[in-house]
């Protein structure tokens, strides 16, 4: 008999494993041209679709862009210094959110009302899909990292072009992007500083 009380035996990762997610990692800008095979984008996907969303939501959605046909409808939209990093990057991934993610509940999540809930008040699914939907983009950078991938996230581009590009019909709206690929050497700059626990946190 399974003894629910007792909780997993978890273990804090090894610096090793702290150091490839956090401490050593950087955002990078240049990549070597080595391709990301599509079953490691599948994997990314399946590892950061395990992170968790308000009610198991699930509202984000990506656009793998991995050939030159998609960079050259991407690269127009995107911010000028941003444009070397997409050329260079195998991989530019759209992160984006779908504003009917509720049409899925039924299957997601454990209560009938839950798809009616979201469609009575457009206000709360629409902040529910933009919240969960970086989240979510933000797990995928970690599981890149964890699979060995370098990562650039960039907020710099036409968020309007984007979006008439690659969704024309409405459904989906980009959040932001990531370049992805094999890093090409070490970052181009040390990290940046950041602020001290009593700079940012309170304990109440």
């Amino acid at each position: 008999m399974t003894d629910h009380t007792t909780p997993p035996t978890v273990h804090a990762l090894d610096e090793g494993a702290l150091a490839q997610l956090f401490t050593e990692a950087r955002t990078h800008a240049a990549f070597a041209p080595t391709p990301v095979a599509d079953d490691t984008l599948r994997r990314l996907y399946q590892l950061a679709s395990l992170g968790p969303t308000s009610q198991n939501c699930q509202p984000a959605r990506f656009v793998f862009v991995a050939t030159e046909a998609g960079r050259e409808r991407l690269l127009p939209h995107v911010a000028a210094g941003n444009v070397p990093k997409v050329q260079s990057a195998p991989v530019t991934v759209i992160v984006a959110r779908d504003t009917r993610f509720y049409e899925h509940m039924p299957t997601l999540w454990h209560v009938a009302e839950a798809r009616a809930n979201f469609e009575s008040k457009p206000a709360h699914a629409r902040e529910t899909a933009v919240r969960n939907a970086s989240l979510t983009g933000a797990y995928l950078l970690l599981a890149a990292r964890a699979l060995g991938l370098a990562c650039g996230p960039m907020s710099g581009f036409d968020a309007a072009g984007v979006n008439r590009s690659f969704f024309p019909d409405g459904r989906w709206e980009v959040d932001f992007l990531i370049n992805l690929g094999w890093p090409a050497g070490p970052a181009p700059r040390a990290r940046g500083p950041r602020l001290a626990f009593e700079q940012a946190c309170v304990l109440a």
